[in-house]
Protein backbone atom coordinates (compact mmCIF):
# COMPACT_ATOMS: atom_id res chain seq x y z
CA UNK A 1 0.00 0.00 0.00
CA UNK A 2 1.35 3.35 -1.14
CA UNK A 3 1.06 6.65 0.96
CA UNK A 4 -0.85 9.53 -1.50
CA UNK A 5 -0.62 13.09 -1.36
CA UNK A 6 -2.57 15.68 -3.38
CA UNK A 7 -0.67 18.61 -3.38
CA UNK A 8 -3.67 21.87 -5.31
CA UNK A 9 -7.52 20.99 -4.30
CA UNK A 10 -8.66 23.12 -7.63
CA UNK A 11 -10.06 22.64 -10.69
CA UNK A 12 -8.76 19.26 -11.84
CA UNK A 13 -8.30 17.80 -8.09
CA UNK A 14 -11.27 16.00 -8.28
CA UNK A 15 -10.31 13.82 -10.96
CA UNK A 16 -7.28 12.87 -8.91
CA UNK A 17 -9.44 11.58 -5.88
CA UNK A 18 -11.52 9.52 -7.89
CA UNK A 19 -8.57 8.04 -9.17
CA UNK A 20 -7.20 7.59 -6.00
CA UNK A 21 -10.39 6.26 -5.02
CA UNK A 22 -10.53 3.18 -7.88
CA UNK A 23 -7.40 2.33 -7.14
CA UNK A 24 -8.37 2.14 -3.64
CA UNK A 25 -6.17 -1.63 -3.11
CA UNK A 26 -3.36 0.18 -4.26
CA UNK A 27 -3.26 3.69 -2.58
CA UNK A 28 -4.22 5.25 0.93
CA UNK A 29 -4.78 9.18 0.62
CA UNK A 30 -2.98 10.36 3.96
CA UNK A 31 -2.77 14.50 2.93
CA UNK A 32 -4.09 17.08 0.65
CA UNK A 33 -2.35 20.63 0.50
CA UNK A 34 -3.66 23.67 -1.05
CA UNK A 35 -3.05 27.34 0.01
CA UNK A 36 -6.32 27.96 1.13
CA UNK A 37 -7.79 25.48 3.74
CA UNK A 38 -11.13 25.96 2.88
CA UNK A 39 -10.66 24.74 -0.57
CA UNK A 40 -9.49 21.38 0.49
CA UNK A 41 -11.82 20.97 3.48
CA UNK A 42 -14.71 21.41 0.43
CA UNK A 43 -12.59 18.94 -1.99
CA UNK A 44 -12.98 16.25 0.87
CA UNK A 45 -16.60 16.54 2.11
CA UNK A 46 -17.75 16.36 -1.77
CA UNK A 47 -16.25 12.47 -1.41
CA UNK A 48 -17.14 12.11 2.09
CA UNK A 49 -13.28 11.85 3.32
CA UNK A 50 -12.52 11.54 6.66
CA UNK A 51 -9.00 11.63 8.91
CA UNK A 52 -7.20 12.83 6.12
CA UNK A 53 -4.39 15.59 7.27
CA UNK A 54 -4.45 19.27 5.64
CA UNK A 55 -1.84 21.50 4.68
CA UNK A 56 -1.75 25.10 3.32
CA UNK A 57 2.44 24.60 2.93
CA UNK A 58 3.57 21.38 0.71
CA UNK A 59 7.01 21.31 2.11
CA UNK A 60 5.54 20.72 5.67
CA UNK A 61 3.60 18.14 4.28
CA UNK A 62 6.16 16.60 2.80
CA UNK A 63 8.40 16.59 5.96
CA UNK A 64 5.75 15.23 8.07
CA UNK A 65 3.69 12.60 5.80
CA UNK A 66 6.79 11.37 3.57
CA UNK A 67 4.27 10.22 0.69
CA UNK A 68 5.63 7.86 -1.75
CA UNK A 69 3.12 8.99 -4.32
CA UNK A 70 2.36 12.92 -4.98
CA UNK A 71 0.43 14.18 -7.27
CA UNK A 72 0.91 17.83 -8.17
CA UNK A 73 -2.32 20.05 -9.50
CA UNK A 74 -1.43 23.70 -8.52
CA UNK A 75 -1.04 26.27 -11.05
CA UNK A 76 0.67 25.67 -13.81
CA UNK A 77 3.42 27.86 -13.51
CA UNK A 78 4.53 25.84 -10.04
CA UNK A 79 4.11 22.22 -11.28
CA UNK A 80 7.93 22.21 -11.77
CA UNK A 81 9.33 23.72 -8.53
CA UNK A 82 6.68 21.69 -6.64
CA UNK A 83 7.46 18.62 -8.44
CA UNK A 84 11.06 19.13 -7.71
CA UNK A 85 10.48 19.49 -4.00
CA UNK A 86 8.76 16.10 -4.08
CA UNK A 87 11.30 14.62 -5.62
CA UNK A 88 13.81 15.68 -3.26
CA UNK A 89 11.81 14.73 -0.25
CA UNK A 90 12.07 11.31 -2.26
CA UNK A 91 8.44 11.20 -3.46
CA UNK A 92 7.35 9.29 -6.85
CA UNK A 93 5.58 12.53 -8.69
CA UNK A 94 2.11 12.59 -10.94
CA UNK A 95 2.32 16.50 -12.71
CA UNK A 96 -0.99 17.94 -14.19
CA UNK A 97 0.09 19.20 -17.44
CA UNK A 98 2.17 20.88 -18.33
CA UNK A 99 5.14 19.54 -16.72
CA UNK A 100 6.90 22.88 -16.60
CA UNK A 101 6.71 26.47 -18.13
CA UNK A 102 10.75 26.05 -19.54
CA UNK A 103 12.33 23.56 -20.83
CA UNK A 104 15.39 24.04 -18.59
CA UNK A 105 12.60 23.54 -15.53
CA UNK A 106 11.78 20.07 -17.21
CA UNK A 107 14.95 19.14 -17.94
CA UNK A 108 16.27 19.89 -14.09
CA UNK A 109 13.29 17.85 -12.81
CA UNK A 110 13.58 14.95 -15.14
CA UNK A 111 17.04 15.10 -13.67
CA UNK A 112 16.51 15.12 -10.52
CA UNK A 113 13.85 11.87 -10.76
CA UNK A 114 16.30 10.16 -12.87
CA UNK A 115 19.20 10.96 -9.68
CA UNK A 116 16.15 9.97 -6.86
CA UNK A 117 15.44 7.37 -8.73
CA UNK A 118 11.77 7.86 -8.39
CA UNK A 119 9.25 7.47 -10.97
CA UNK A 120 7.96 11.13 -12.75
CA UNK A 121 4.18 10.84 -14.49
CA UNK A 122 3.51 13.61 -16.73
CA UNK A 123 -0.59 13.31 -16.63
CA UNK A 124 -1.55 13.12 -19.73
CA UNK A 125 -4.86 10.82 -19.13
CA UNK A 126 -5.87 10.93 -22.68
CA UNK A 127 -3.47 8.87 -23.53
CA UNK A 128 -5.81 5.91 -21.61
CA UNK A 129 -8.84 6.81 -23.38
CA UNK A 130 -10.23 3.70 -24.53
CA UNK A 131 -10.73 5.12 -28.01
CA UNK A 132 -6.73 6.50 -28.15
CA UNK A 133 -5.50 2.60 -26.64
CA UNK A 134 -7.31 1.17 -29.28
CA UNK A 135 -5.77 3.61 -31.93
CA UNK A 136 -2.35 2.28 -30.40
CA UNK A 137 -2.63 -0.77 -30.81
CA UNK A 138 -3.61 -0.29 -34.98
CA UNK A 139 -0.67 1.48 -35.28
CA UNK A 140 1.82 -0.58 -33.69
CA UNK A 141 0.57 -3.69 -35.31
CA UNK A 142 1.57 -1.29 -38.56
CA UNK A 143 -2.13 -1.43 -40.01
CA UNK A 144 -1.72 2.41 -40.66
CA UNK A 145 0.95 1.17 -43.11
CA UNK A 146 3.03 4.36 -44.35
CA UNK A 147 1.65 7.21 -41.87
CA UNK A 148 0.80 10.75 -44.27
CA UNK A 149 -0.73 12.97 -42.07
CA UNK A 150 -2.19 13.64 -38.83
CA UNK A 151 -4.54 16.67 -37.52
CA UNK A 152 -5.42 17.71 -34.11
CA UNK A 153 -8.56 19.67 -33.51
CA UNK A 154 -9.38 21.58 -30.17
CA UNK A 155 -12.00 23.76 -31.02
CA UNK A 156 -13.59 24.98 -27.28
CA UNK A 157 -14.83 28.38 -25.71
CA UNK A 158 -13.66 29.87 -22.50
CA UNK A 159 -15.54 32.93 -21.53
CA UNK A 160 -14.40 35.76 -18.86
CA UNK A 161 -15.67 33.62 -15.95
CA UNK A 162 -13.06 30.84 -17.13
CA UNK A 163 -10.19 33.16 -16.19
CA UNK A 164 -11.64 35.17 -13.38
CA UNK A 165 -12.20 32.24 -11.47
CA UNK A 166 -8.29 31.99 -10.94
CA UNK A 167 -6.06 35.02 -12.20
CA UNK A 168 -2.71 32.83 -12.98
CA UNK A 169 -4.88 31.76 -16.29
CA UNK A 170 -3.97 32.98 -19.34
CA UNK A 171 -0.37 34.71 -17.92
CA UNK A 172 2.85 33.92 -19.71
CA UNK A 173 4.25 33.12 -15.91
CA UNK A 174 1.91 30.69 -14.85
CA UNK A 175 0.09 29.62 -17.81
CA UNK A 176 0.73 30.35 -21.27
CA UNK A 177 -2.55 30.69 -23.73
CA UNK A 178 -4.71 27.95 -25.09
CA UNK A 179 -2.19 25.39 -26.71
CA UNK A 180 -0.38 25.32 -23.35
CA UNK A 181 -3.51 25.51 -21.24
CA UNK A 182 -6.54 23.49 -22.86
CA UNK A 183 -4.97 22.12 -26.17
CA UNK A 184 -1.68 20.43 -24.59
CA UNK A 185 -3.43 16.58 -24.18
CA UNK A 186 -4.60 16.25 -28.17
CA UNK A 187 -0.67 18.13 -28.58
CA UNK A 188 1.08 15.24 -27.02
CA UNK A 189 -1.21 12.73 -29.04
CA UNK A 190 -0.50 14.30 -31.94
CA UNK A 191 3.18 13.75 -31.60
CA UNK A 192 3.29 10.20 -29.53
CA UNK A 193 1.24 8.78 -32.88
CA UNK A 194 2.85 10.64 -35.67
CA UNK A 195 6.28 9.21 -34.34
CA UNK A 196 7.61 11.64 -32.14
CA UNK A 197 10.06 13.08 -33.90
CA UNK A 198 9.52 16.83 -35.32
CA UNK A 199 11.72 18.20 -37.57
CA UNK A 200 10.28 21.53 -38.31
CA UNK A 201 7.10 23.46 -37.14
CA UNK A 202 5.83 26.36 -38.63
CA UNK A 203 2.61 28.73 -36.85
CA UNK A 204 0.79 31.42 -36.36
CA UNK A 205 -0.94 32.26 -32.87
CA UNK A 206 -3.11 35.28 -31.88
CA UNK A 207 -5.69 36.71 -29.05
CA UNK A 208 -8.78 37.61 -31.22
CA UNK A 209 -11.92 37.67 -28.61
CA UNK A 210 -9.79 37.75 -24.93
CA UNK A 211 -8.47 41.19 -24.72
CA UNK A 212 -7.92 40.53 -20.98
CA UNK A 213 -5.87 37.79 -20.96
CA UNK A 214 -1.92 38.16 -22.09
CA UNK A 215 -1.85 34.85 -23.96
CA UNK A 216 -2.68 33.24 -27.18
CA UNK A 217 -6.62 32.01 -28.10
CA UNK A 218 -5.86 30.83 -31.42
CA UNK A 219 -3.28 28.36 -32.48
CA UNK A 220 -2.38 27.42 -35.70
CA UNK A 221 0.58 24.71 -36.69
CA UNK A 222 2.03 22.58 -39.64
CA UNK A 223 4.27 19.95 -38.21
CA UNK A 224 6.95 18.07 -40.42
CA UNK A 225 7.70 14.96 -38.82
CA UNK A 226 11.30 12.92 -39.02
CA UNK A 227 9.08 9.78 -40.68
CA UNK A 228 8.33 11.88 -43.27
CA UNK A 229 4.72 12.68 -42.09
CA UNK A 230 2.79 15.79 -41.51
CA UNK A 231 0.77 16.98 -39.05
CA UNK A 232 -1.74 19.79 -38.96
CA UNK A 233 -2.78 21.52 -35.16
CA UNK A 234 -5.69 23.74 -34.95
CA UNK A 235 -6.80 24.97 -31.44
CA UNK A 236 -8.26 27.75 -29.88
CA UNK A 237 -10.83 28.75 -27.12
CA UNK A 238 -12.67 31.10 -29.27
CA UNK A 239 -15.67 28.51 -30.23
CA UNK A 240 -19.22 30.27 -29.60
CA UNK A 241 -21.33 29.50 -28.08
CA UNK A 242 -19.21 26.29 -25.90
CA UNK A 243 -17.45 23.20 -26.97
CA UNK A 244 -17.59 22.23 -29.74
CA UNK A 245 -15.40 18.93 -30.22
CA UNK A 246 -11.69 17.67 -29.65
CA UNK A 247 -10.67 15.42 -32.51
CA UNK A 248 -7.78 13.33 -33.79
CA UNK A 249 -7.04 12.10 -36.92
CA UNK A 250 -4.48 9.66 -38.36
CA UNK A 251 -4.38 9.16 -42.68
CA UNK A 252 -1.96 6.23 -43.24
CA UNK A 253 -1.63 4.15 -46.66
CA UNK A 254 -3.92 1.48 -45.62
CA UNK A 255 -5.96 3.24 -43.07
CA UNK A 256 -8.24 5.99 -41.47
CA UNK A 257 -9.09 6.81 -37.90
CA UNK A 258 -10.95 9.35 -36.05
CA UNK A 259 -11.20 10.31 -32.11
CA UNK A 260 -13.46 12.81 -31.38
CA UNK A 261 -16.01 13.60 -28.69
CA UNK A 262 -15.65 15.46 -25.82
CA UNK A 263 -11.91 14.70 -25.42
CA UNK A 264 -11.08 12.48 -28.00
CA UNK A 265 -13.37 9.68 -26.39
CA UNK A 266 -15.28 8.05 -29.49
CA UNK A 267 -13.96 6.31 -32.41
CA UNK A 268 -16.17 8.12 -34.77
CA UNK A 269 -14.34 6.66 -38.44
CA UNK A 270 -12.64 3.72 -38.46
CA UNK A 271 -11.14 2.01 -42.18
CA UNK A 272 -8.48 -0.51 -42.39
CA UNK A 273 -7.51 -2.09 -45.60
CA UNK A 274 -7.22 -5.47 -43.52
CA UNK A 275 -10.50 -5.17 -42.76
CA UNK A 276 -9.46 -7.27 -39.49
CA UNK A 277 -12.21 -5.86 -37.30
CA UNK A 278 -15.98 -4.93 -37.95
CA UNK A 279 -16.00 -0.40 -38.13
CA UNK A 280 -18.96 -0.42 -36.02
CA UNK A 281 -18.25 -2.83 -33.51
CA UNK A 282 -14.90 -1.04 -32.98
CA UNK A 283 -16.97 2.20 -32.35
CA UNK A 284 -19.57 0.78 -30.09
CA UNK A 285 -16.89 -1.00 -28.08
CA UNK A 286 -14.27 1.94 -27.38
CA UNK A 287 -16.02 4.57 -26.99
CA UNK A 288 -16.51 6.35 -23.52
CA UNK A 289 -19.19 9.57 -22.81
CA UNK A 290 -17.45 11.43 -19.95
CA UNK A 291 -19.45 14.15 -18.21
CA UNK A 292 -16.74 16.88 -18.78
CA UNK A 293 -13.98 16.99 -21.10
CA UNK A 294 -11.08 15.48 -18.52
CA UNK A 295 -12.48 12.33 -19.50
CA UNK A 296 -11.78 8.93 -17.57
CA UNK A 297 -7.83 8.72 -18.17
CA UNK A 298 -7.00 9.68 -14.74
CA UNK A 299 -8.03 5.97 -13.12
CA UNK A 300 -5.78 4.04 -15.29
CA UNK A 301 -3.14 6.74 -15.60
CA UNK A 302 -2.76 5.97 -12.06
CA UNK A 303 -3.14 2.08 -12.45
CA UNK A 304 0.29 2.49 -14.48
CA UNK A 305 2.32 4.45 -12.20
CA UNK A 306 1.47 2.38 -9.73
CA UNK A 307 2.44 -0.67 -11.13
CA UNK A 308 5.58 1.24 -12.51
CA UNK A 309 6.56 1.37 -9.07
CA UNK A 310 6.19 -2.01 -8.28
CA UNK A 311 7.71 -2.59 -11.56
CA UNK A 312 10.55 -0.33 -11.32
CA UNK A 313 10.12 0.48 -14.50
CA UNK A 314 8.95 4.07 -16.17
CA UNK A 315 5.60 5.23 -16.42
CA UNK A 316 3.42 5.00 -20.22
CA UNK A 317 3.60 9.27 -19.81
CA UNK A 318 7.11 9.84 -18.45
CA UNK A 319 8.75 13.17 -17.94
CA UNK A 320 10.27 12.56 -21.17
CA UNK A 321 7.03 12.64 -23.00
CA UNK A 322 5.52 15.51 -20.44
CA UNK A 323 8.76 17.67 -21.86
CA UNK A 324 7.81 16.72 -25.50
CA UNK A 325 4.95 18.05 -25.78
CA UNK A 326 6.09 21.29 -23.98
CA UNK A 327 8.77 21.70 -26.86
CA UNK A 328 6.07 21.16 -29.46
CA UNK A 329 4.14 23.88 -27.63
CA UNK A 330 7.12 26.44 -27.13
CA UNK A 331 8.43 26.05 -30.84
CA UNK A 332 5.20 26.93 -32.32
CA UNK A 333 5.46 30.01 -30.02
CA UNK A 334 8.57 30.32 -31.37
CA UNK A 335 7.01 30.55 -34.75
CA UNK A 336 4.56 32.58 -34.25
CA UNK A 337 6.44 34.90 -32.96
CA UNK A 338 9.25 35.21 -35.57
CA UNK A 339 7.43 34.40 -38.35
CA UNK A 340 9.64 31.79 -39.73
CA UNK A 341 9.83 27.95 -39.09
CA UNK A 342 11.39 26.55 -36.67
CA UNK A 343 13.54 23.52 -36.49
CA UNK A 344 13.49 21.21 -33.18
CA UNK A 345 15.09 20.20 -30.86
CA UNK A 346 14.91 23.99 -30.11
CA UNK A 347 17.02 25.54 -27.26
CA UNK A 348 15.79 26.65 -23.66
CA UNK A 349 12.79 28.69 -24.10
CA UNK A 350 9.98 29.43 -21.51
CA UNK A 351 6.42 30.55 -22.02
CA UNK A 352 8.02 34.23 -20.83
CA UNK A 353 10.14 34.50 -23.88
CA UNK A 354 7.12 35.67 -25.34
CA UNK A 355 5.79 38.30 -22.79
CA UNK A 356 3.65 40.86 -24.21
CA UNK A 357 3.64 40.10 -27.48
CA UNK A 358 0.19 40.70 -27.57
CA UNK A 359 -0.30 43.46 -25.59
CA UNK A 360 2.24 45.36 -27.54
CA UNK A 361 0.09 45.49 -30.34
CA UNK A 362 -2.80 46.98 -28.41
Amino acid sequence: MLNYALIGCGRISPNHIAAVQNNAEKLRLVAVCDRNEATSRALLERFGIQGVHLYTDHRAMLEHEHPDLVAVATPSGTHAAVALDCVRAGSHVIIEKPIALSLADADALIAAAQKADVRLCACHQNRFNKSIRRIREALEAGRFGRLFHGAAHIRWNRGASYYEQAPWRGTWAQDGGALMNQCIHNIDLLRWMMGDEVIEVTAYTDRLAHPYIEAEDLGLALIRFANGSYGLLEGTTNIFPHNLEETLYLFGETGTVKAGGKSVNRIEEWRFADRADDPETVKAAFTEDPPNVYGFGHTPLYADVIDAIEQHRAPLVDGEAGRRALELVLAVYQSAATGAPVRLPIQNFSTMDFAGRFTAED
